[in-house]
């Protein structure tokens, strides 16, 4: 059972997708506000999320990041625009990949 904001209690499966999400997520991260561990990973959980939820779930990883580092496997623009360094596989030539690394800090200007 879970009741979100400005929603009803009621079972879980009855949540949408990004309302589940939401809920794991808040689990997720109260567990970090009791004992935060050194890292954690978490892949594509920004997906479901709309605009609105990804501006709130990128506050609190920005918030959580002082307690822990962060791998966050996405393809949302936004989410990646929090982060301090991004890794990535491109495929120039078919069948050839190759890793690729920006460390965001260093492109900032002065």
């Amino acid at each position: 059972m879970a009741q979100p904001p400005g929603k009803r209690l009621k079972n879980i499966s009855m949540l949408s997708g990004g309302e589940k999400t939401l809920t794991a997520m808040a689990l997720i991260f109260a567990s970090f506000l009791i004992r935060p561990t050194p890292f954690c990973i978490l892949d594509e959980i920004d997906a479901p999320l709309d605009e609105e939820n990804i501006g709130r779930f990128t506050t609190v990883l920005q918030d959580l990041a002082g307690e822990a580092q962060f791998l966050v496997i996405t393809h949302n623009k936004r989410t990646m625009s929090v982060a301090d360094s991004l890794f990535g596989v491109t495929m120039e030539e078919p069948g050839i990949s190759k890793l690729v690394s920006v460390r965001l800090a260093d492109m900032q200007p002065a």
